[in-house]
């Protein structure tokens, strides 16, 4: 055995003891991560999920060999073992300490298993939890995911709470979406005209796509829907479909057809509504 090499009852015996057992440890993480992720690129990475399970693979190998480490040292070290057995002789209390604050990073440890194996999102996915926490899935560790925002910052999430949260996954299934832009003009505006508007500059717009079907570009179905969807005592609320290849790009390109809608309108006379207020004397 290892220990043989070494004088465990002096300080630096025990302390090269311990650097050698580390970098064994660190040895077989790497080559176990060699051996595991070299089988899941073969096979995962053909699939949807599989540079989600790669990264948490290496993770967990990288724990678990760290968590064994740990543990062969406590248990080969005469003095560590002597203290190991007088903790654990007092074990029902000890026990029950320990699970209570070790039930937060066990919670976290099983719900980035479930993510992994049921899987919500993947890495790459853009999610969102609510208006204020929204992005990229960057990573899936042990305890957290972690979600790159349109900041360029990291929002780290405990797995246990984005496990239970509503998330509104825009990539599980395919990337396109259908995008609601509205718009409002006023009562006695040329509906037939601003559409028209609407329409030519929406097909100026990067990342738009045809989701038309093959029978209706033969019945000559417009590309974009723009329908009349509310009548207000002061507006009529016009709302225009437009599909588009990435959900990423949706908030950048409703910002560029509002302006330039608001644009064309203001240039070619659509009236706009005017709230009107009645004055009571």
């Amino acid at each position: 055995m290892i220990t043989s090499y070494f004088n465990l009852n002096t300080v630096l015996g025990i302390s090269l003891y311990i650097s050698v057992v580390i970098f064994l440890s660190w040895i077989a993480s790497r080559i176990l991560r060699f051996i595991v992720v070299f089988f899941l690129k073969r096979h995962a990475t053909k699939q949807k999920f599989g540079e989600t399970s790669l990264k948490f693979t290496r993770n967990s190998l990288r724990f678990l060999c760290g968590m064994i480490g740990i543990l062969v040292i406590i248990f080969t070290v005469p003095i560590f073992r002597r203290q190991a057995g007088a903790i654990f002789s007092g074990a029902g209390i000890l026990a029950a300490i320990i699970g209570f604050a070790a039930k937060d990073a066990i919670s976290n440890l099983i719900a980035g298993l479930f993510i992994v194996l049921f899987r919500p999102f993947r890495i790459g996915d853009y999610i969102r939890l609510d208006s204020e926490r929204m992005g990229i899935v960057d990573d899936i560790t042990l305890r957290h995911t972690v979600i790159n925002n349109f900041e360029n910052k990291r929002l780290i999430i405990p797995n246990s709470v984005i496990s239970t949260e509503s998330v509104l996954n825009h990539s599980i299934d395919e990337a396109k979406i259908l995008s609601f832009n509205n718009f409002l003009i006023s009562l006695y505006a040329d509906i037939d005209k601003a559409k028209a508007i609407i329409e030519e500059e929406a097909e100026k717009l990067d990342h738009v796509m045809d989701n038309r079907t093959p029978v209706e570009i033969l019945n000559n179905v417009t590309q974009f829907d723009i329908r009349v969807v509310e009548v207000t005592e002061t507006a009529v609320h016009l709302r225009a479909y437009i599909w588009l290849s990435e959900p990423i790009w949706e908030f950048k390109m409703k910002c560029i057809l509002k302006e330039s809608v608001h644009k064309r309108f203001l240039k070619e006379s659509i009236q706009l509504p005017i709230p009107l207020r009645k004055i009571v004397e």
